[in-house]
C-alpha cells in the first residue's frame, strides 16, 4: 500500500540547463564559458550544496573564479534562473496531494531554494522538505535518506520516491523506498508505474 510520496527537485518537478545561466554569465566574463568549469562545478555541487558554505560565501568565490564583472545581484539573477517548469508533474502533484502526503528530498542551495519555492506554486503542494545545504549532507549518500525518514516520519516500504538520477535512486531502494527512476521526456512511464501500485486516479 501506498501512503506518501518523497520527491526529487531537479529535473523531476522542475527540469534545469546551466546553459541558461552561463549564457547570462557569459556576458560579464572574458572566459569562454562553454560549459561549468570543474572547480566552479565542485564549489557549487559539493561545497555550497552540502551546507559547508553559506551564500556570501559562496559569491566571494564564485564571482572571482569565473571572472564575473557583474554585481552579485545580477550574478544571483542569471544563476538561479535555470529551471522550467513540468506541467505534466505539476497536474500529478495536484492530483495526488488531495490523497497523500507529499514531501521533497533535494540536493539544493539557498539562491535555488528562495528562488523555485517563490515562483511556481506547486511547491505550496508539499508539507516538509530536506534539502542537502541545511540538513549538511548530499544526496546519494544514506545519512540524508536517514534524516528524511526521521524528519517526515515515513515508511519506506510505504513510500514512493521519485528521481531522475540512477544512484539516488539505487540508495533509496536499499531503504526500501518504492523508488522510480524519472525521465521527464517519458512521463508516462511513471504514471504506468503508479498503476502498477494501484495508486488510481491519476490519468492525464
Amino acid at each position: 500500500m501506498v501512503c506518501s510520496f518523497i520527491f526529487d527537485i531537479g529535473n523531476v518537478l522542475i527540469p534545469f540547463d546551466f546553459n541558461r545561466a552561463l549564457r547570462r554569465i557569459a556576458t560579464q566574463s572574458p572566459l569562454p564559458l562553454q560549459e561549468v568549469p570543474p572547480e566552479a562545478k565542485h564549489l557549487f555541487s559539493e561545497v555550497y550544496e552540502s551546507g559547508k558554505i553559506d551564500r556570501a560565501e559562496f559569491l566571494r568565490r564564485a564571482l572571482p573564479l569565473l571572472e564575473y564583472r557583474g554585481t552579485e545581484a545580477d550574478f544571483v539573477a542569471a544563476w538561479e534562473d535555470i529551471f522550467v517548469e513540468n506541467f505534466a508533474m505539476t497536474r500529478l502533484v495536484n492530483r495526488l496531494r488531495e490523497r497523500y502526503p507529499l514531501y521533497l528530498l533535494s540536493n539544493t542551495n539557498d539562491i535555488h531554494a528562495n528562488y523555485f519555492e517563490t515562483k511556481y506554486p506547486v511547491f505550496q503542494s508539499f508539507s516538509n522538505a530536506v534539502y542537502s545545504h541545511r540538513a549538511g549532507f548530499l544526496k546519494p549518500g544514506r545519512e540524508i535518506f536517514e534524516i528524511a525518514i526521521r524528519q517526515f516520519g515515513v515508511e519506506p516500504g510505504e513510500t514512493v520516491y521519485i528521481d531522475d538520477l540512477p544512484a539516488n535512486v539505487a540508495t533509496a531502494r536499499d531503504f526500501g523506498f518504492r523508488a522510480f527512476e524519472y525521465d521527464h521526456t517519458r512521463h508516462e512511464c511513471l504514471l504506468d508505474y503508479l498503476a502498477e501500485l494501484n495508486v488510481g486516479d491519476i490519468a492525464e
